[in-house]
């Protein structure tokens, strides 16, 4: 394998589906295919290809990539453990992604000694009406919570997962507080994105774009309490928004400046869709991210460093000058790019302007 070279992005993270099986029925989730889908799965050996491949390209890089068993529900898979044996193995960084309903004692320590560096946790409410509305099966939030008990009692660190809807948003500060309560190390809001189960929640539940910008604001206001991480995932004006409070009066934004970017600590960036993520689906197609639809490839037909080297949508999604209408011209939009996701949902363009976006650009870029 030649040396990484200037031309080699980092990839930071990538999310497997690791099987289309889950036991929920969650209204906002990305997937369209049943349960009855997971004939499709990839095999064992086939899923070990994906992993050799991920760590192949890893060693050409400063560091190793993550690796997100997601799903589906992993727990769905009978070999799971085993796999996560392997990435371990391989040097690959490990988090784990589920619903929490399944963990008992027996699976939080299997995660312990697994050598998982995180697990995420969805609750999608602080409440179990809530929660259980969008999960769409009675007791979940119940179970949720008891997972969530046994990873605290074997120490494995672990985060929670919100998806902000007009069902939950006004619940935001007590689930804020309750990841604080259970132990969680961070809070992780993810804003809607009109694909799978989620296109016929976006007709009642998104949120306005004026409101997409105040949650933001109260999100930052949170996050610089400093009692716990907080990230925003397919919200990346919020890079914007910080930015914006960083230098207004009396603005008190705990964040690196547009111009204080090191080799060590690199930039913040909003939509990082093909940038510093894929997605490679239960089958192995590869995606930018699991909200965007562009099929980049299959890791049994070509090697995922290919992929990732050599695809001409990575490489369009890349380069932030292709960004078209109000995105194109917006002063942020090295630092925020708009969801790429969102856009192409809206409009089948992936170039195009973030539909949820309140934000004017004040100047031609």
């Amino acid at each position: 394998m030649k040396p990484m070279t200037a031309s080699h992005r980092v990839l930071r993270m990538l999310f497997w589906e690791t099987t289309v099986r889950c036991n929920l029925a969650c209204a906002h989730c990305r997937r369209l295919e049943s349960n009855e889908a997971d004939v499709g799965d990839l095999s064992t050996a086939q899923a070990r290809v994906l992993i050799d491949q991920l760590a192949e390209l890893g060693r050409r890089q400063p560091q190793m990539p993550v690796l997100v068993f997601s799903g589906g529900e992993p727990f769905c898979r009978a070999d799971l453990f085993d796999l996560m044996s392997e990435a371990r193995r391989q040097g690959l960084i490990m988090a784990l992604a589920t619903n929490g309903t399944m963990i008992d004692a027996t699976q939080a320590r299997q995660i312990r000694d697994s050598g998982i560096a995180r697990v995420s946790v969805s609750l999608d409410g602080a409440t179990a009406d809530v929660h259980d509305r969008m999960r769409q099966i009675p007791g979940s939030f119940d179970r949720a919570l008891e997972g969530l008990r046994h990873l605290r009692e074997h120490q494995v660190p672990f985060q929670i997962n919100v998806t902000l809807t007009q069902q939950n948003v006004e619940q935001l500060q007590e689930v804020y507080d309750l990841a604080r309560a259970l132990g969680a190390m961070a809070l992780h809001t993810f804003m809607l994105v009109p694909v799978g189960c989620g296109q016929v929640l976006a007709r009642t539940d998104m949120l306005s774009p004026q409101r997409y910008e105040q949650i933001l604001r109260e999100i930052q206001a949170l996050e610089s309490r400093g009692e716990i991480q907080i990230k925003v995932t397919c919200g990346p004006h919020y890079e914007r928004v910080k930015r914006e409070l960083r230098t207004s009066p009396g603005g008190s934004v705990k964040t690196e400046g547009l111009g204080n970017a090191t080799p060590s600590r690199p930039q913040s960036k909003g939509c990082l869709a093909g940038l510093g993520v894929l997605f490679v689906s239960h089958r192995g197609d590869v995606y930018p991210c699991g909200y965007l639809p562009v099929n980049c490839g299959n890791i049994l037909a070509t090697n995922l460093i290919r992929i990732w080297d050599e695809n001409r949508d990575l490489a369009r999604l890349r380069d932030a000058g292709a960004l078209e209408g109000k995105c194109g011209r917006c002063e942020f939009k090295q630092v925020c790019g708009g969801c790429r996701a969102r856009a192409f949902g809206m409009t089948g363009n992936y170039l195009g302007e973030e539909p949820f976006c309140a934000y004017q650009p004040r100047k031609e870029v």
